[in-house]
């Protein structure tokens, strides 16, 4: 029953894989820029693993025939993403432009996404807490539009994120630890 929204997080999973996992060459003479990588991504990796965890812990009830704990499992790590995206936001906001052509407008597109997928996530999860677990048929029903849902989040913001993390950003982000792509392993999904 909750499969489809297994399968949408794992895309969820993707972009944060992708907000995480720069990759790229370092190139010393950008100490600035490093800086600013620092503060950013030191802020981003305890974030993005409270999210991988939240998307782990709604892909294990997938297969649960108890409605109320798919919905409380599913409202807890909605909760945990909200507040995670919304703290994800304020580093990149904390951190300034970074110190590149166009910095501030990739920075500002960035914090908006982050905070228009906080907001997001707290809407599915008033939605899931809306839920009637005593319908099994509509509780299923709902699921699956919270998972169709979730699958347009994981794109919605991708470009804003792409644009912050390209060239010499994604660079100097690249080479900070939490930001690199093999700190973190993404969470097993089931499909």
């Amino acid at each position: 029953m909750n499969k489809k929204l297994a399968a949408a997080l794992s895309g969820g999973t993707a972009l944060l894989l992708a907000l995480t996992g720069c990759g790229g060459d370092e190139d010393e003479s950008k100490k600035k820029l490093d800086a600013w990588a620092m503060k950013v991504c030191d802020q981003m990796q305890p974030q993005v693993k409270k999210i991988l965890e939240a998307n782990k812990s709604i892909a294990s009830v997938q297969t649960e025939e108890d409605s109320k704990k798919v919905q409380q499992t599913d409202s807890a790590g909605f909760q945990v993403s909200v507040d995670a995206y919304k703290a994800l936001a304020n580093a990149v906001q904390d951190a300034g432009a970074p110190p590149v052509k166009d910095g501030e407008t990739s920075q500002k597109n960035a914090v908006k996404a982050l905070n228009d997928l906080s907001t997001a996530y707290a809407n599915l999860k008033k939605r899931s807490d809306a839920l009637d677990t005593g319908d099994k048929n509509k509780f299923g029903e709902g699921l699956r539009a919270i998972g169709g849902d979730i699958s347009k989040l994981s794109g919605q913001s991708s470009e804003a994120l792409k644009k912050l993390q390209s060239g010499d950003v994604g660079k100097a982000m690249a080479k900070q630890p939490g930001c690199q792509k093999n700190s973190l392993s993404p969470a097993p999904g089931k499909s």
